[in-house]
């Protein structure tokens, strides 16, 4: 299985590459997001360690069964080779209806075949009231012409 673009990434497929994987995580279904990663993949999330497969698939079932309306968008760092570095932010509410935006910043390693290989994740939840929320796009993949982290001053 390979999931280009491929390494080593240009800027401009370095670009595909971070919009595919925050089009995959809209998606909030952990069967299209977990097969980006390679079988043993290896993460940090905040304070979690994981690896592989079902321990990012569960994960990520747990993660959206309490971020409702999660919302995210990715904007590219820096890329050098088969790594990339990106930035993002994300809305959400809890079970209370208690809105966030969780800013953060990942590394990314690649294999070969284009799945990532680790990702290291660092994020903060900033509390934020319903009237500062600015992702307000249909659940799913964010449109084309909705404004990024930069046009958004995030």
């Amino acid at each position: 299985m390979t999931r280009p673009p491929l390494p080593p990434f240009t800027f401009e497929t370095a670009i595909q590459k971070v919009r595919a994987a925050e089009d995959a995580w809209n998606s909030r279904t952990p069967e299209i997001v977990t097969p980006a990663y390679s079988p043993d993949s290896q993460w940090r999330n905040r304070a979690d360690f994981l690896q592989g497969h079902s321990e990012i698939s569960a994960f990520l079932t747990r993660k959206w069964q309490r971020e409702h309306e999660y919302r995210l968008i990715k904007g590219l760092w820096t890329v050098a080779g088969n790594r990339i570095a990106v930035r993002f932010a994300y809305e959400w509410h809890d079970a209370d209806v208690r809105w966030f935006r969780s800013y953060g910043n990942e590394n990314w390693e690649f294999a070969s075949d284009g799945r990532m290989q680790r990702r290291i994740a660092s994020i903060n939840d900033l509390p934020i009231s319903e009237s500062d929320r600015l992702f307000h796009w249909p659940l799913g993949p964010r449109p084309s012409d909705h404004p990024g982290l930069d046009a958004l001053n995030l």
